[in-house]
């Protein structure tokens, strides 16, 4: 089983009370359902990982599940920088029913490559569900290089990346090691940055796991399908459409410019937890102004 199209890495709403906001969540998930997507992601770094306790993971995950229904594909995002924790997260994710989990390279401590190897063998080796490595080095501390993709390509269950590492040459020597060792049908790559997707998927990407459909679902998923069937024409009109909303949602730290855009949206979000703060006033203004360019406001 490989994931293609446009997965969405869902914000988290929460109550003023700081609890999970569950009805404000289902709702979220129905509307992006609607709007074409083809993915979602529970508690991924969108999502606040960072904040969020384990048990609130797991609710998360559970929701996701239970209200998609097997409309789209469910993403559980389950990784640590510890590796029974993450084991015992991606277990969970498999015993719900979710379709994939997402495991990010181990953050902070900084793991040599034969240690990233050893730490994705042991989740690979003890647990059936199709995993998604997660190399987002501007967070972690740490890139995965090409040679361990490869090598980890080769496992049964692991099954994708995502790449947020920017590098569009990277892109191209992973995806010529996977057609070199015959894998590129079993091993796909998928964008993590929302700007470089068209670009990526004219490198052999097969699609984005998106912060941006977050907030236009619709125009994300046509871009990503647009692209993917080779209509790349239409697919950079959109790009270029999507542009300055894709720049805008990172002016500070993600996910704080997309929890703001849904608010401004009515659309459930609340609050983004310690030590992330509010969206600048300033800030606030600019975004206000891409969302009625959109159209979506």
């Amino acid at each position: 089983m490989n994931f293609e199209g446009t997965a969405v890495a869902m914000i988290t709403p929460f109550t003023s009370d700081d609890e999970i906001d569950e009805e404000g969540y289902r709702s979220n998930i129905n509307f992006l359902i609607e709007n074409g997507v083809d993915g979602l992601l529970a508690a991924g770094t969108t999502g606040e990982s960072a904040t969020i306790t384990h048990k609130e993971q797991r609710q998360l995950i559970e929701i996701l599940v239970d209200e998609v229904d097997g409309k789209v594909a469910t993403i559980a995002g389950a990784g640590s920088n510890s590796t029974k924790e993450a084991l015992d997260l991606v277990q969970f994710a498999e015993n719900t029913g979710a379709d994939f989990a997402l495991v990010i390279t181990p953050y902070y401590n900084k793991p040599q490559p034969h240690g990233l190897i050893k730490h994705y063998t042991t989740i690979n080796d003890n647990s059936d569900i199709p995993i998604i490595i997660y190399n987002v080095p501007s967070r972690t501390g740490t890139d995965i290089d090409t040679e361990t993709i490869a090598t980890l390509a080769k496992m049964n269950n692991i099954v994708a990346i995502k790449e947020a590492n920017p590098d569009l040459d990277k892109v191209s020597k992973t995806q010529k090691a996977l057609i070199n060792a015959g894998l590129e049908d079993k091993f796909s790559i998928l964008s993590g940055n929302d700007d470089l997707t068209v670009p990526m998927i004219s490198l052999g990407a097969k699609g984005v796991i998106s912060v941006v459909a977050n907030v236009d679902p619709l125009k994300m998923s046509q871009m990503v399908n647009n692209a993917l069937d080779g209509s790349y024409e239409k697919a950079m009109d959109l790009h270029y459409e999507l542009y300055d909303l894709m720049k805008v949602l990172f002016i500070e730290s993600n996910p704080v410019p997309a929890k703001e855009a849904l608010t401004i949206l009515n659309r459930a979000a609340g609050h983004v937890r310690l030590p992330l703060a509010p969206l600048k006033d300033e800030n606030s203004v600019k975004l206000k102004e891409i969302l009625k360019g959109l159209e979506l406001l």
